[in-house]
C-alpha cells in the first residue's frame, strides 16, 4: 500500500477570541462549569468578513507557502479535498474556491468531504488513494469549520463546545512512509446532528445528546486505534504522539487511561481553541510543528470520531 508524508502543514484560527467568561454573558453558564467538564477555557469564532471558505483559504496559503520555501511548488499539486460539514459555499465547493484563490493548477482533483470530526482523517485516505495513482503529485488537504454560524446559544450543552478555525497539510506520496488507517461508521441521526437545507429552513442548528456522545467517543478512540496497530504491527509504546479530535479533555484523558497511556502523550490544544470539528488534528499538528514537538521518524496516531457516526485513526511517520 502507498505510503505518505506531510511535507507541509498551515492553520488559520478564526479572529475572534471568545472566553468562556463571555459565553457566561448569552447563556446560564461560567467558565468553572465549562472548564470542569470539557477543558475549554476559550475558543475562536469566525469575525463578520470570514467563513468557511475564507479560513480555509488561509490555512492553505500558509501550508503553500511553508511548501514553496523548502524548494516545492505549488504546479505540483493534483488534489485540493476540503473537510468541512460548515462550507461557506455549497457550489461551488470550498476546495474549488481555495484552488482558485491559491492560483493552483487545474488539472487537479477538487472535493469537498463532509465526515464531521472524522473528515481529515477520511481525507488522508483519499490523499494516500490518489498519490497511488499520481505518485510524482502532491495534495492539499484543509479542514476548514465555522461551527458558531451553526450554534443555538440557547442550548448551553452544546454552544459551548464549537470552536472555528482551519488547518491545513501538503501531503506527499512516500515509499518510506508507511501509513496505516482504519475506519468505521453507524449510522445515528440523533445523538448529533446538523440537518442541513430543507423546507421552511437553512442548515442548522447542531444538536447533540451529550452523554451518548461521550460514551461513543470513548469507545471509539480505543476501538480504532487498536485497529491500526493490528496492521501496522506497533505496539502503544512505539508511538511517539496521539494526536486525536480535539473534542473534551475527558474524553482524552479518559481514552488514554483505559489504553494505559500517559496523558503527555496526548498532544492537547482546546482549552484554546474548542472543538473544531475537520480543523481540530490539522491546528493541531501545524501547532506541534511550529513548537518542534515533531521530529523526523517520529510515529504518530491519529484518532477522530464525530458525527455520523464516524471514527478513524491513522499512523503515520513524520
Amino acid at each position: 500500500m502507498t505510503g505518505i508524508s506531510i511535507i507541509a502543514t498551515g492553520s488559520q484560527p478564526a479572529a475572534q477570541v471568545v472566553t468562556n467568561d463571555h459565553l457566561a454573558k448569552l447563556v446560564d453558564t461560567s467558565d468553572q462549569w465549562i472548564a470542569t467538564r470539557t477543558g475549554i477555557r476559550q475558543r475562536r469564532f469566525a469575525g463578520p468578513e470570514e467563513d468557511t471558505t475564507s479560513l480555509a483559504i488561509g490555512a492553505a496559503r500558509a501550508a503553500v507557502e511553508q511548501l514553496e520555501e523548502a524548494g516545492r511548488g505549488r504546479e505540483e499539486i493534483g488534489a485540493v479535498l476540503v473537510a468541512t460539514f460548515s462550507p461557506g459555499s455549497l457550489v461551488p465547493s470550498t476546495a474549488c474556491l481555495v484552488q482558485r484563490e491559491l492560483g493552483l493548477p487545474e488539472d487537479l482533483f477538487a472535493l469537498d468531504i463532509n465526515a464531521a470530526c472524522t473528515g481529515f482523517l477520511s481525507g488522508l485516505r483519499l490523499c494516500q488513494g490518489l498519490l497511488a495513482q499520481q505518485p510524482e503529485r502532491l495534495a492539499l488537504l484543509v479542514g476548514a469549520e465555522a461551527i458558531s454560524r451553526l450554534v443555538d446559544f440557547g442550548d448551553r450543552g452544546t454552544c459551548i463546545l464549537f470552536g472555528d478555525g482551519a488547518g491545513a497539510a501538503v501531503v506527499a506520496a512516500g515509499p518510506d512512509r508507511p501509513f496505516f488507517c482504519a475506519f468505521g461508521a453507524r449510522g445515528d441521526g440523533e445523538v448529533l446532528r446538523c440537518p442541513g437545507v430543507r423546507p421552511g429552513g437553512g442548515p442548522g442548528p447542531v444538536t447533540m445528546e451529550g452523554r451518548e456522545v461521550f460514551r461513543f467517543a470513548v469507545e471509539a478512540i480505543p476501538k480504532g486505534i487498536a485497529a491500526v496497530l493490528a496492521q501496522s504491527g506497533s505496539s502503544l509504546w512505539d508511538i511517539d504522539w496521539f494526536v486525536c479530535h480535539q473534542a473534551n479533555a475527558r474524553i482524552l484523558a479518559h481514552a488514554a487511561k483505559a489504553m494505559g497511556v500517559p496523558e503527555e502523550r496526548f498532544f492537547m490544544n482546546l482549552d484554546r481553541y474548542g472543538n473544531t470539528s475537520a480543523a481540530s488534528i490539522p491546528i493541531a499538528l501545524d501547532e506541534m510543528a511550529k513548537k518542534g514537538l515533531l521530529k523526523k521518524g517520529q510515529r504518530l496516531m491519529l484518532a477522530g470520531f464525530g458525527g455520523g457516526l464516524t471514527w478513524g485513526a491513522a499512523e503515520l511517520i513524520w
